[in-house]
């Protein structure tokens, strides 16, 4: 990126005087941004930023893989997929026709499984019930027009269309030329009012692939996905957002609009739309378009509570493999005031070259490849880990990894960190920020997440505010609290030269 000699002051301004940048910095965008929540509950962000004749276009919706129903994990993922599949216009030849065959489908699908899952299938009846579903697979895809929704606003100058599903939230994007918001407005409600089950099954097997490269052909997809399932008993973070096998086997389409119908509420979305744009025609457009979604009652609010850890859990998967070791304890959730004081502590540990894990394992001991700490996994909305990871050295072995984890916590513990430590993570973090709002992209994603989890767009700014108040004694009294055997979970790769043999 280049540096504007505007851009530069800015940031030695915040540098320098960073309750006063801020302070004027929120100011700055409160005369730019617009709000508003239509009467069905749907939220919307305007900011104003008309540096070139694009926009971008956020929509974040506050469900993710922690609200899945037992047995279904990964759907919130399958249905973020669902959504590029068009609507009933959009991305078919003739829906009602169409629609005929997925339901017959979805019959077949589910026929298929009941047998499967019986203790001794028949595996002749199988066959048969696989080659039925197999036609009517074929059936409906012949109304398919393929990616008809993404080709439309890619002719028309989208740029970045993607989307994601977490443990805590879903979200779909993309930048499209100001002159064609109505585009973006009428295609958007249309697949989220309309939205469709189409090409399922065969989507579901391209998840099944993305599991297969992230996960199962990945040593360090594979150590986290064992990493929460052990340090988590009740709470659902302890499941991968691509789901567990059987699950996304076992899911129908069907399971997909109950679970439509129960989280997709419009009072769960929160769209940002950030660039050169009139705030009042985004108003008159949005209610014209996104008016017609109707009110339904709240998602379900999560309410399971994982439980204090009784004592320190640990696990080894021994394959052949990049060594990786892993740690991590249960903290607490974004909106307690710990959090910061915990971000600011991962940092401390190995945030940039001068990190104290960094310097000691990477460049002095050189013990170690990597080094890397985080708060707030796999998700931050509830209650979250501390984590810490090391990709050790050829030749070193995972206790004297451990050992120096814990002499460097332990310098902690005794003797605090410095207040020039926690003054660069500080800096850091406010820098951080400034690159992201120097973006369409990242204004819309920073404002969405600050207004779902905090209640506020503002909480960006305030939450850096909030990291003036964490005083190096704060940093010591997280880490005393935290940072305790019976808390931790400790796990592991260790390469064994025949990974068929596992010792005892």
């Amino acid at each position: 990126m280049k540096i504007t000699g505007k851009l530069l002051k800015g940031v030695l301004c915040i540098a320098l005087f960073p309750a006063l940048a801020w302070s004027q910095s929120l100011e700055q965008f409160e005369e730019r941004v617009t709000e508003f929540t239509l009467d069905n509950g749907l939220h919307f962000i305007v900011v104003e930023r008309n540096v070139a004749p694009v926009a971008h276009f956020f929509t974040l919706v506050d469900v993710g893989s922690a609200n899945e129903p037992v047995g279904r994990t990964g759907i919130a993922h399958i249905y973020e997929h669902m959504v590029f599949k068009g609507s009933k216009t959009v991305g078919t030849t003739n829906y009602e026709e169409e629609v005929k065959y997925i339901n017959q489908m979805d019959d077949a699908y589910k026929a298929w499984l009941r047998e499967y899952n019986k203790f001794e299938p028949d595996e002749e009846k199988l066959e048969e019930l696989w080659a039925a579903f197999e036609e009517l697979q074929e059936k409906a895809g012949e109304f398919v027009v393929n990616n008809e929704f993404t080709q439309i606003i890619e002719r028309e100058g989208a740029t970045g269309v993607n989307a994601f599903a977490s443990t805590d939230a879903t979200g779909y994007f993309y930048s499209l030329p100001q002159n064609k918001a109505e585009l973006w407005f009428m295609l958007e409600a249309d697949r989220f009012i309309n939205p469709v089950m189409r090409e399922f099954y065969v989507e579901k097997e391209v998840i099944f692939e993305e599991r297969r490269q992230r996960t199962d052909s990945n040593p360090f997809g594979r150590l986290l996905e064992e990493f929460a399932a052990t340090a988590y008993s009740a709470h659902p973070y302890k499941n991968p957002v691509v789901g567990w096998p059987s699950d996304i086997r076992n899911t129908t389409i069907q399971d997909t609009w109950d679970y439509h119908e129960q989280f997709y509420a419009p009072s769960s979305f929160t769209i940002a739309i950030v660039g050169d744009v009139d705030p009042a025609e985004m108003r008159r457009l949005a209610e014209k378009y996104f008016n017609p979604m109707e009110y339904r009652d709240p998602a379900p609010e999560l309410l399971v509570e994982e439980p204090t850890q009784r004592g320190e859990r640990r696990f080894v998967i021994e394959e052949r493999s990049q060594p990786i070791y892993m740690e991590g304890y249960h903290t607490v959730n974004n909106q307690h005031p710990d959090y910061q004081a915990l971000n600011l502590l991962a940092n401390i540990l190995t945030n940039g070259r001068t990190s104290r894990l960094y310097r000691r394992m990477v460049v002095e001991d050189q013990s170690a490849l990597q080094v890397g700490a985080q708060n707030g996994y796999p998700g931050s909305k509830y209650q979250g880990m501390f984590i810490k990871f090391v990709i050790p050295n050829q030749g070193i072995e995972m206790e004297d990894v451990e050992n120096t984890l814990r002499e460097e916590m332990q310098k902690i513990l005794d003797e605090g960190v410095t207040e020039e430590e926690l003054e660069r993570v500080r800096t850091n973090a406010r820098a951080g920020l400034v690159r992201s709002l120097t973006s369409n992209s990242g204004i819309a994603q920073i404002m969405a997440f600050a207004h779902v989890n905090g209640g506020s767009w503002k909480t960006a700014f305030t939450d850096l505010e909030r990291l003036n108040d964490v005083t190096v004694d704060d940093i010591q009294r997280v880490a005393e609290k935290y940072m305790i055997k019976s808390n931790r979970t400790v796990g592991m790769i260790k390469n064994v030269q025949d990974s068929s043999v596992v010792s005892n």
